[in-house]
């Protein structure tokens, strides 16, 4: 569904990657692991049209989509969730999700697209008048990865979804991410969380320094002794 072919790419003068190559099947969830500075936000956003292409190409459900600017990326329904979460803090829960909507015209699909996001964020649902700037980080996150969901995409890219999150809401957040693989929706999760990716996902790339390291089934590479040593710390 998604193939990153020869990719350059970076900002100013810094090249930050250098030649990547990946493909997502549809209907798949695929890791994308490597530590701070591998070049994984980089990457994510390049595919987003966030980020300037200087070589290569990056083809979408057959379509080429380098040249297209971010807005018309979205359009075909490729979604990204940015690291950070970039909410509208002074806007209501509710208010945060009718920004994700903004594409969707139509008011029966839009309530029929927010009651599945309700079903899948019940707490959401119960603080729907609350500021988003109020919530916890967890709840922030199941926002931004709900408000994503507003607009039904094909194709979501999730960038350091478990960031800065304790372990009972990362194991929610994770959960919740299988679900969106089962309402066919293809999934890219950028991730540090080496072990919780590849126990979920079909593929895996591990990136360093703008490069891809290492690559296979998520599966395999568990049980690989290169990579339990270097990211699961598994000796």
């Amino acid at each position: 569904m998604l193939k990153v072919s020869n990719l350059s790419a970076g900002y100013g003068r810094i090249n930050v990657l250098k030649g990547i190559s990946l493909e997502v099947p549809q209907l798949t969830i695929c890791g994308l692991l490597g530590p701070n500075g591998a070049g994984k936000t980089t990457l994510v956003k390049a595919v987003s049209g966030l980020v300037t292409r200087r070589s290569g190409s990056i083809v979408f459900d057959g379509n080429t989509i380098d040249h297209l600017p971010a807005e018309k990326i979205v359009a075909l329904g490729l979604i990204q969730v940015a690291q950070g979460r970039l909410l509208f803090p002074e806007l209501t829960v509710e208010e945060n999700l009718q920004m994700g909507a903004y594409l969707k015209k139509n008011r029966q699909e839009y309530n029929m697209n927010a009651r599945r996001v309700g079903d899948l964020f019940p707490i959401l649902a119960e603080r729907r008048h609350q500021l988003a700037g109020t919530l916890s980080g967890g709840e922030q996150q199941m926002l931004a990865i709900a408000r994503s969901l507003m607009s039904r995409p094909r194709f979501l890219i999730l960038d350091e979804p478990s960031l800065g999150l304790g372990p009972r809401i990362v194991d929610e957040i994770f959960s919740i991410i299988r679900h969106i693989k089962e309402d066919k929706i293809t999934v890219l999760l950028a991730e540090q969380n080496a072990r919780k990716v590849l126990t979920m996902a079909q593929e895996c790339y591990i990136m360093e320094n703008g490069h891809i390291a290492i690559q296979g089934v998520a599966s395999h590479l568990l049980k690989d002794e290169q990579v339990r040593q270097s990211y699961l710390g598994i000796h």
